[in-house]
């Protein structure tokens, strides 16, 4: 098969976006997502502030068996439906999700069963069919996706420098991956912290973290942690409640609201 290079055209991004959202508990991550355009969500671990009403694709107790989730995906896509964004809530359940469906297949007691990791890799490939899923939904229905994940902290050896901490995603090294490589953007949400010193007596002191500051959204890495993104974006964005979204809005893909079916059909 022969290829004119004359038949070239020019690209960029024009699908809505795909992103993961993760960082230490209550800093407004479910938050920040609930913001984007006509959201729904597969409230996987029931993480929704009191102050966000959100339309819900079912709640914990609906979701406790992988073909539940996978059922809701597939009525995101072949029924009508006018949301534009679905939010998954959390990564860490839905993995959780899947390595019980892996189990229950295999009828194996626990996911470490396998032997040498093997049982991982079978929910990693689960997890892949989800992912597939909502980049179907992307594509075909113009969602945005929204993935929202719980941080650890972890050691990181460093060949070129010493051990440090840093915060990491709260999922199995495959999943982790498969996420980090797929997706559009990856913000790290978190929160200036003062440290001041306190005399305990005897001449000693001891530092104490106090009340945070600003909260702000990180698109781009840090040793401390890894972000990154496709849209040019700053290496961190200013993040107050109900404008996080305004402040992303900018940089994202242009988004035109879906035609009304009763106009077209007039």
């Amino acid at each position: 098969m022969s290829f004119d290079l004359s038949n070239l055209t020019t690209t960029t991004a024009v699908h809505p976006p795909r992103i993961l959202i993760y960082g230490p508990p209550g800093l407004g991550k479910t938050t920040l997502a609930s913001e984007f355009p006509s959201p729904v969500i597969m409230n996987l671990e029931g993480g929704v502030p009191a102050d966000v009403r959100i339309l819900t694709l079912g709640n914990p107790e609906d979701l406790q068996e992988w073909p539940d989730v996978i059922a809701r995906l597939t009525a995101l896509y072949t029924q009508e439906h006018d949301y534009r964004t679905l939010i998954t809530d959390s990564l860490d359940r839905l993995e959780t999700l899947a390595q019980r469906h892996v189990c229950k297949v295999n009828k194996w007691a626990s996911i470490e069963d396998a032997g040498f990791g093997k049982g991982y890799v079978l929910a990693s490939e689960i997890l892949r069919h989800y992912l597939e899923g909502c980049n179907a939904l992307r594509i075909k229905r113009g969602m945005n996706i929204i993935y929202i994940a719980h941080s650890t902290v972890n050691r990181f050896d460093d060949p070129q420098s010493a051990p440090y901490s840093k915060y990491d995603i709260r999922l199995n090294k495959h999943v982790n991956a498969m996420f980090e490589d797929d997706v559009d953007g990856i913000f790290f949400v978190n929160q200036d912290v003062s440290v001041a010193s306190e005399e305990v007596g005897f001449g000693k002191t001891v530092k104490r973290a106090e009340g945070g500051g600003f909260r702000w959204i990180y698109a781009e890495a840090r040793p401390a942690f890894n972000a990154k993104n496709r849209y040019g974006m700053p290496a961190r964005l200013k993040f107050d409640k109900g404008q996080g979204y305004s402040a992303l809005k900018p940089y994202l893909p242009a988004q035109e609201p879906k035609a009304n079916k009763k106009k077209e059909a007039a």
